[in-house]
């Protein structure tokens, strides 16, 4: 059986992004970069060198200045040196995202026992822009109809590692719980779909009930 970390290396390898997007919007597709798809796979190497089964967390798509540069999910620079313990010449910058779920994996047990259990993902692996500035899928219609077929093609590979089908997380607002789930309701990739607010909300809106949002993700990884 192949290894995890095979099998994600070669999923961002080999990713085909959406084609027919809204004139104006690019495509956020950093592991085409010999650079950033070299810590990509010294990551993954380091964290999923096995098969164990894995719940997933979905994100809602990456931005510019985490996995958009790292092309690790919720990692930027700065997390993926001081946490993950990997080198690189990238500008050590942090973003507010990333803060919050690494505070996170330190109060569950730290990275080695999370990313033993867990996979991050995203409904949309690749990020979109707009005249510079991050772009959700679902911040566009047009954006969202013509990535959905793309979503689905990503997930169902993802679906195809040995992943915990009864529970997964989405993390991430109102908008991507509602597109993930209806999406679920459609091909049924898990029994249950756990919602949980995006980090950035958190840090940016709710700064002084942080410690209750940190409680919440830690009750609710602990109960997958």
């Amino acid at each position: 059986m192949q290894l995890y970390a095979d099998n994600i290396i070669n999923f961002y390898k080999t990713i085909r992004p959406p084609s027919s997007l809204p004139k104006g919007i690019d495509v956020l597709y950093p592991q085409k970069q010999k650079e950033v798809i070299a810590l990509v796979e010294q990551f993954y190497k380091k964290y999923y060198s096995d098969n164990n089964q894995r719940t997933l967390l979905f994100g809602i798509n990456p931005g510019r200045f985490g996995a958009g540069v790292t092309g690790i999910n919720f990692t930027a620079p700065k997390q993926l040196k001081e946490n993950c313990g990997i080198g690189h010449s990238l500008k050590m910058h942090s973003e507010l995202s990333a803060e919050f779920i690494y505070e996170a994996i330190e109060t569950y047990g730290g990275v080695e026992k999370f990313y033993k259990s867990f996979f991050i993902t995203s409904i949309s692996p690749l990020g979109y822009v707009r005249d510079g500035i991050n772009l959700n899928y679902y911040d566009d219609k047009k954006l969202q109809e013509a990535v959905t077929p793309f979503v689905i093609d990503c997930i169902n590979r993802q679906m195809q590692w040995n992943v915990n089908r009864n529970r997964c997380i989405c993390v991430g607002g109102e908008k991507n719980f509602k597109f993930f789930l209806k999406l679920n309701n459609e091909h049924k990739w898990f029994k249950e779909i756990k919602p949980l607010a995006h980090p950035r909300f958190i840090l940016q809106y709710r700064r002084k009930q942080k410690e209750d949002y940190l409680r919440m993700y830690i009750d609710t990884l602990t109960s997958t």
